[in-house]
């Protein structure tokens, strides 16, 4: 991709904080004109501490429950940690947790690469999460919608807007109606995100793993087909 090409090109990102600014800033690093626009943010829930003995490990599918854990997290600091990924691992060991599996995909995977060294896992979930068969689970945190301001989403035309979540996959399609759809691109953290935005966009693209670094090379490629693989962008 030229520098030319982009330079001209513009992203609008819809994670909650902090991570909105983290890949709003990786994208500028990438030469793009970013756009930080949150639909949700991250609201710590009370909740009642589990008996640690109960449990073999936790598993965190998100750095928000390491975020807002409190004191509930320090009570249950003992177990392991089964994370889904990288990120909400780093999240986990910055907190003084050990970390003793790191999964590279969904939950379902992250708790398949516990395999049977973890049988009794205790999940520290936000209130919207996939339920997983046999995992026991506490919901610790929501993420709740935010305002967004009249024409914050018009960014997105010709530009290219990063789908973290099917929620913000859903809610964007939602706010953005009255947007050309044939004039917005997407990127999409996995092809389940992209089902909930809808069809008629004029380009989604879809990581190849569930990262915000992947995302980020499927929004270059939504930009601009050319740029790495483009076998699984698609045209709507």
């Amino acid at each position: 991709m030229s520098a030319a090409r982009v330079g001209a090109a513009r992203a609008l990102v819809l994670r909650p904080e902090p991570g909105n600014a983290r890949t709003v800033a990786a994208l500028r690093v990438r030469g793009v004109a970013a756009i930080g626009v949150p639909l949700f943010a991250v609201r710590a829930l009370d909740w009642t501490v589990p008996d640690a003995g109960a449990f073999d490990a936790l598993l965190l599918t998100s750095a928000n429950a390491v975020r807002v854990g409190g004191a509930g997290l320090a009570a249950l600091a003992a177990l392991p940690v089964v994370a889904v990924g990288a990120a909400t691992a780093a999240a986990a060991r910055a907190a003084g947790l050990r970390v003793a599996v790191t999964g590279d995909g969904d939950a379902a995977t992250a708790v398949a690469a516990a395999g049977g060294a973890f049988p009794r896992l205790l999940h520290l979930a936000g209130r919207e999460h996939v339920e997983l068969p046999g995992v026991a689970r506490v919901i610790t945190y929501a993420s709740e919608h935010v305002a967004v301001a009249p024409g914050a989403l018009s960014a997105a035309v010709d530009g290219v807007v990063l789908l973290h979540s099917a929620r913000a996959a859903a809610r964007f399609a939602e706010l953005a109606a009255d947007l050309p759809r044939d004039r917005v691109r997407v990127a999409a953290l996995s092809a389940s995100v992209a089902d909930a935005a809808g069809t008629g966009w004029a380009r989604v693209a879809v990581a190849d793993a569930p990262n915000d670094a992947r995302l980020i090379e499927a929004a270059m490629r939504a930009i601009d087909p050319t740029c790495g693989r483009g076998d699984n962008a698609r045209h709507e």
